[in-house]
C-alpha cells in the first residue's frame, strides 16, 4: 500500500516508480508503537482530504511528504526529522524528482510551524490524531509512551507536558479552515484532559 501511494505520487511528478526503497520495512519496525504504517496511512489519507482543492502536483508532493515524514523514527526529536528528510531526498533523486519541496515539508515537522498553506495542510493532517475519540486518544497516548519506554516517568511527564502545553496554547491549533472545523474543539479537549492527568501524577 505504501509503495503504491509512493509510485502514484512519483509518477504524477514525472518520476520513476519502484523507488520507495525500504519505506514499508521502516514503518514496520518493531519498536514503533504509534509512528507505524497505520499512522502514515492516516496522515496520507487526511492530507489528501484536506488538500482536495489543490492541484494534482501539490497533492502528490503532500503525499510524498506524508509518507516520508516519520520514515526514520528512533525517538530523537529533530534528528529523526532531519534523517527522514535526507532519506526522501535520496529516494526522490533516484526517482528523478526534484526533492526540495518534499524535503522542506518533512523538515517543517520538526517544530510544526507553517508559513504557507501546503505546509499547514501537512501539519494539520499529522495532528489529526489529537481529535480522536477518547478511547482512540488513550490508545495513541499509551502507544507514544511505549515508544519512549527508555525515558523515566519523571522525564516523560516533563517532556510530554511541555509538548502538550505548546499545542494547547496554539490558537488556533489547526491552521486550515477545514481542519479547524473538523478537529479543533475535540483536540483541545483531549489535550486539556491529558495535561490534567499529568498534573495529578506530579
Amino acid at each position: 500500500m505504501l509503495e503504491a501511494l509512493w509510485d502514484k505520487a512519483v509518477q504524477t511528478l514525472g518520476g520513476r516508480p519502484g523507488t520507495a526503497g525500504d519505506l514499508a520495512a521502516r514503518y514496520a519496525e518493531p519498536h514503533r508503537a504509534y509512528h507505524d504504517t497505520d499512522h502514515v496511512l492516516a496522515v496520507a489519507r487526511d492530507v489528501a482530504d484536506l488538500a482536495a482543492h489543490r492541484t494534482e502536483r501539490d497533492r502528490a508532493v503532500l503525499t510524498l511528504a506524508a509518507l516520508a515524514h516519520d520514515v526514520v523514527y528512533d525517538g530523537r526529536p529533530g534528528e529523526d526529522e532531519r534523517n527522514s528528510a535526507e532519506w526522501v531526498r535520496e529516494r526522490l533523486e533516484e526517482a528523478g524528482v526534484d526533492p526540495e519541496p518534499v524535503v522542506a515539508l518533512v523538515l517543517a515537522t520538526i517544530d510544526h510551524t507553517a508559513t504557507d498553506e501546503l505546509t499547514a495542510l501537512l501539519m494539520d493532517a499529522d495532528l489529526a490524531i489529537l481529535a480522536a475519540d477518547p478511547e482512540a486518544y488513550e490508545r495513541y497516548r499509551q502507544a507514544v509512551r511505549r515508544e519512549y519506554a527508555h525515558v523515566t516517568d519523571e522525564a516523560w511527564r516533563a517532556g510530554r507536558g511541555q509538548v502538550l502545553e505548546s499545542l494547547h496554547e496554539r490558537d488556533p491549533l489547526y491552521r486550515t479552515p477545514r481542519a479547524r472545523a473538523r478537529w479543533e474543539a475535540r483536540a483541545k479537549a483531549n489535550l486539556a484532559a491529558e495535561l490534567a492527568g499529568l498534573s495529578e501524577l506530579r
